[in-house]
């Protein structure tokens, strides 16, 4: 039994050679299979998220090309056909199970800029919320870094952390990781567990890609690394395999499981506890200081004043009257806004804002108590 039969939350990426059959057509059947695994997964009261590659690829063979195109505009210009058939496609394979799609188009700086990336989580969270399944993909039709050097395994990798993902698997052509290459080497061996971010496993999955992929096994290797940090586990099977999503939900050992060395709540944790500097302290009343101490929320009416310049997503400590730091967390607004609805219910932030972001200044999942377990 592997780590992901205790996974809720799963990052499922999809590689282009799937997707399109090797560059040959478009897996509508695969597509639906897929769909209906990720449904049961909803209906065992899990979340899944797809980070699907193959737009340029089906703007290929939507577009009659045989042979990738090398021009940046040619490849914005299949991605863009690709687009709109890929989301129909998963639109209409999820339909049948009664699920609702939506498309989310990123580019790394969505995910590197603090304002952008705070959004696009926000927007993900709230698709979760509301039983849809988010269909990821790079925006290839406006990019050009993202086309050149970009592959899906890394923006799976950083969509698990904006999400905090329990699990991030990738679906390949290949059964997993390989001692080596294992179309090159007779000798080489299948490695079924690891832990993520071992510098053996990048020396062992050289190569490049597939004809229609942009990424190789290294990249695979690299985004269970980049997982880790926010401790969600990574598993790279073959998505050609029967069932494969709902075994490997169920902790089968299939493909390669590479484990995280930190649970998703303790690296959480960590992260806010030691390894932010804090732009600001927010001065709570003792209600307040309770309250968190309860594991609550903290709401603006606790906040009696506070110091320093901040934007909405930064790291601020909480200051109890006694003059002690007890917590630290992401604040939902900046401190300008924060100036504006401090003391005040949470039901008058619209009124006073003329928007709300959210309902708590720190919300008890980006809140950590400092000295506690």
């Amino acid at each position: 039994m592997t780590p992901l039969s205790k996974s809720r939350r799963l990052i499922i990426k999809i590689g282009s050679a799937l997707i399109t059959g090797n560059g040959v057509s478009m897996a509508e059947a695969s597509i639906v299979d897929w769909s209906l695994q990720i449904a049961e997964l909803r209906r065992q009261g899990r979340q899944a998220l797809i980070v699907s590659s193959g737009a340029i690829a089906c703007g290929m063979l939507r577009l009659g090309m045989k042979k990738r195109p090398r021009t940046i505009h040619e490849l914005q210009a299949c991605a863009a056909v690709g687009q709109v058939a890929l989301a129909q496609i998963y639109q209409e394979a999820f339909r049948r199970h009664d699920l609702h799609t939506a498309q989310i188009l990123l580019t790394h700086d969505d995910l590197s800029d603090r304002k952008r990336y705070l959004n696009a989580r926000s927007t993900l969270n709230t698709l979760l919320e509301l039983g849809v399944i988010p269909i990821i993909n790079e925006n290839d039709t406006v990019v050009t870094d993202e086309i050149k050097f970009g592959d899906n395994d890394t923006l799976g990798a950083l969509v698990a952390n904006a999400v905090e993902a329990d699990a991030l698997v990738i679906l390949t052509d290949q059964d997993g990781l390989y001692t080596a290459d294992p179309r090159k080497a007779k000798d080489a061996t299948l490695i079924r567990e690891a832990t993520a971010g071992d510098p053996e496993l990048e020396m062992m999955a050289g190569g490049a890609g597939s004809l229609v992929g942009t990424g190789g096994m290294i990249t695979k290797v690299l985004a269970a690394k980049r997982a880790a940090k926010s401790g969600a586990h990574t598993v790279i099977a073959s998505g050609r395999a029967p069932k494969v999503i709902l075994r490997l939900a169920a902790g089968e050992d299939a493909g390669t499981l590479l484990v995280s060395g930190t649970e998703p709540i303790a690296a959480k944790k960590q992260w806010l506890a030691d390894h932010l500097q804090t732009a600001g302290q927010l001065h709570i009343d003792a209600g307040a200081a309770k309250a968190l101490e309860n594991g609550k929320s903290l709401l603006p009416v606790g906040v009696v004043s506070l110091t320093g310049e901040f934007e909405r997503g930064a790291a601020v400590g909480c200051i109890a009257p006694g003059g002690q730091e007890i917590a630290r967390g992401l604040i939902n607004y900046s401190s300008s806004e924060t100036r504006r609805i401090l003391r005040h219910p949470s039901g008058e932030i619209e009124a006073r804002l003329g928007y709300v972001n959210e309902a708590s200044l720190i919300h008890r999942d980006n809140l950590v108590l400092l000295g506690k377990p």
